[in-house]
């Protein structure tokens, strides 16, 4: 049997545990939010989540993380999580049965505001709203996809919200997953230790960010606009937004019609 390992304060149990022997005896800690992996590769996190301000923040208790490896509730000797597509065709598809099992251990114990993710490329696309409803639940659940993607029935039963990275196709979810979870686990407060860089970033007001510039005061004959310079906070934050919006104008055409519809309407 494997031995408990402490990672960021949770126990990671070893992959060749039965399902019911997966259970952590460390006690969730009240309040806090918490993600929940479903995937075939745990070791791959937290990755780049355990770095920097997400990794400090997980290491003081600002936000939980678990993994649950779908291998051990895989089918006979071997395992098997996957089997052939119904109708034929090419590739492997995540089975229903294992899938089903794995997401109701997964669930227990969970309350409140707590959504169930498919990360999928079929999915509603992300945005910095969606992170910020996510960063007010309680926590969330993500499966992570591998193959051709899963049975549909499991998605149709558990009322699984699908989300996607982008419009493209990836090998698996658990990159998408850190991307989810980093841009809502970000939003929540004391991660970032200054709430007011999540107020004045991309995509908050609904433009992009203006440009940013730090010393040296001039850099390959290229100077810090004088504006900046000014001490004339009233100028600075004008200059700002006029900035935000030639640059949402000129590079993103649809956030602008959105951010001009809004103006109308108000």
């Amino acid at each position: 049997m494997s031995k408990p390992t402490k990672s960021h304060g949770r126990i990671s149990i070893g992959a060749s545990l039965r399902p019911r022997e997966l259970m952590s005896d460390t006690p969730d800690l009240a309040g806090v939010w918490k993600a929940k992996i479903l995937t075939l590769f745990p070791e791959a996190f937290p990755g780049v989540l355990g770095e920097s301000l997400t990794g400090k923040a997980l290491q003081q208790g600002l936000w939980q993380l678990e993994t649950v490896d779908l291998r051990p509730f895989g089918i006979g000797k071997h395992k098997n999580v996957d089997d052939t597509p119904a109708g034929g065709g090419a590739g492997m598809v995540l089975r229903a049965d294992v899938l089903g099992e794995a997401i109701e251990h997964a669930m227990q114990g969970t309350r409140g505001n707590w959504p169930l993710i498919y990360l999928s490329p079929r999915g509603r696309r992300m945005d910095q709203q969606m992170m910020q409803n996510f960063a007010r639940c309680d926590g969330m659940t993500l499966l992570c996809g591998r193959f051709e993607g899963v049975d549909e029935r499991v998605l149709e039963h558990y009322g699984i919200q699908e989300v996607s990275l982008g419009d493209f196709v990836m090998t698996g979810g658990e990159l998408a997953a850190q991307a989810l979870i980093d841009a809502t686990v970000r939003l929540i407060p004391g991660v970032l230790g200054n709430q007011a860089s999540t107020e004045e970033e991309s995509f908050s007001s609904g433009l992009l960010e203006h440009p940013q510039y730090t010393r040296p005061a001039e850099w390959k004959g290229r100077a810090i606009p004088e504006v900046l310079m000014s001490g004339h906070h009233g100028k600075i934050a004008q200059w700002r937004q006029d900035m935000s919006e030639k640059i949402t104008q000129e590079r993103r055409p649809d956030l602008w019609a959105a951010h001009q519809a809004r103006k109308t309407d108000t």
